[in-house]
């Protein structure tokens, strides 16, 4: 027998569909409640934390959606090279996956009461439709990285070139050439094809370094063929934390030197700002909204939780792992330990504390208390091991008493570690200088 599935076009675009048989019509059915029921993953972001999220993700068994200004992935690293032709634009990009769901916008906000995102999207608005929505979601991933911090320096944003995205690498690349053009047309002084062709880099990290290395490149490799009656008048400058930038204007910037208070001004052609990034508008409301407005970044636990939001998690540069203080847990440790509060620990107080973190540790393995795995079923350890928590106690010991050399075996699992530590004084020193600790394992 042959079921036939039909369907028809209704007038406001929507789709009719029934099946012939009673069997096929309860199949579809399922499905689309199976449909329905798969939890919402909104990820905000194509960059390097969103693309490797999505990459490990198991879309089957999420509602997957992503918003993001730029419908592709860019390999940063290589931007300095686009500036200069080293490397092509389209050798550097990743289109993005077809199988999930991608709205081209921009998050203008995180509603986490409601679990909503508004977004705005930077297509024509000329086109039909309006161009701002909302979205809901059951886990939200913030991974919208951050932005050129400029230090509210008068005339950064109006007069200077960024290098965070494809579109700067270009932009800088067309500048380059005008303004070798401009220096080269007839009627110009010297002095003005000098400071046409005075490019000037802020900041001396890793992006502002590179770049000038390509720039330099560039110029004295491929431009000089081009222009050879400026080749001599081409200057690169790079300015590091020795002089503060006051303010930048279309054809002058204007530093502070910081070890003698001067101030000094010079031409340039161009100018490329790459002194660190800063949090996004979207991020720093969403910090407020969840009691972090005092911080630059998100702050998460060890599970990139967001910390005072439920089901929202941030990744990237919009946020920090707010490690766990192994140190105050020790404290705890030892003064759980140290049963007749004498400040000091026995080797049978120091022994009854560790197997009882090897039972603890051993509960932990059967019930994790980790966040859900997103790819596949039950929840995430914690991976402290119990060297880390070894080493950690013994430092704190080292600081309350000293210890004789002594030699502690206890059964772990399957094998015996057998531990040698061993502290000594300096003769000239009342607290301890030196703390050793060997551990090797041994089979049982």
């Amino acid at each position: 027998m042959i079921s036939l599935l039909r369907g028809y076009l209704i007038e406001d675009g929507g789709l009719i569909a029934y099946a012939d048989s009673p069997a096929e019509g309860k199949r579809l059915a399922a499905h689309d409640q199976k449909e329905t029921q798969k939890k919402k993953v909104l990820v905000l972001g194509t960059g390097w934390a969103g693309t490797s999220f999505l990459k490990d993700l198991d879309i089957s068994n999420y509602d997957v959606q992503v918003v993001s200004p730029r419908n592709y992935f860019a390999f940063t690293p290589l931007l300095p090279s686009v500036t200069c032709g080293t490397v092509e634009a389209r050798s550097i990009v990743e289109p993005r996956n077809g199988e999930i769901k991608f709205w081209e916008a921009e998050c203008l906000k995180v509603d986490p009461t409601n679990k909503k995102v508004f977004c705005r999207s930077n297509i024509d608005e000329n086109l039909a439709g309006n161009n701002e929505f909302s979205l809901e979601y059951d886990y939200l991933i913030i991974a919208i990285g951050a932005q050129v911090n400029t230090f509210n320096t008068p005339g950064v944003m109006e007069h200077c070139h960024f290098l965070k995205e494809v579109e700067d690498a270009q932009r800088i690349r067309r500048t380059v050439i005008d303004c070798f053009e401009k220096a080269v047309l007839p009627g110009l002084t010297e002095e003005e094809r000098r400071t046409n062709l005075h490019f000037v880099i802020v900041g001396g990290g890793p992006t502002g370094v590179e770049f000038a290395a390509e720039l330099h490149d560039f110029v004295h490799e491929d431009l000089v063929k081009i222009y050879p009656s400026v080749k001599d008048l081409v200057s690169i400058t790079v300015i590091q934390s020795g002089h503060r930038v006051m303010s930048v204007s279309d054809r002058m910037i204007n530093m502070r030197t910081k070890s003698t208070g001067e101030d000094i001004s010079i031409p340039h052609g161009m100018v490329v700002w790459s002194t660190g990034v800063g949090t996004r508008p979207v991020v720093k409301d969403f910090m407020e909204q969840i009691g972090q407005g005092n911080r630059r970044v998100l702050a998460t636990d060890e599970w990139l939780r967001v910390k005072g939001c439920e089901e929202v998690y941030a990744l990237g540069d919009c946020a920090t792992v707010d490690q766990k203080k192994i140190v105050e847990d020790i404290a705890e440790i030892f003064k759980a330990a140290d049963k007749d509060n004498s400040g000091t620990l026995t080797i049978e107080e120091f022994q009854d504390v560790i197997e009882d973190i090897v039972i603890r540790m051993e509960k932990c393995k059967q019930n994790p208390e980790g966040p859900r795995k997103f790819r596949s079923g039950g929840r995430h350890e914690f991976r402290l091991s119990g060297t880390d928590i070894l080493v950690n106690l013994l430092h704190l010991a080292e600081s309350k008493q000293q210890l004789s050399c002594q030699e502690i075996g206890f059964p772990w699992a399957e094998y015996t570690m057998a531990m040698v530590f061993c502290i000594r004084k300096d003769s000239s020193m009342t607290t301890m200088s030196r703390f050793l600790v060997s551990v090797w394992f041994s089979g049982s």
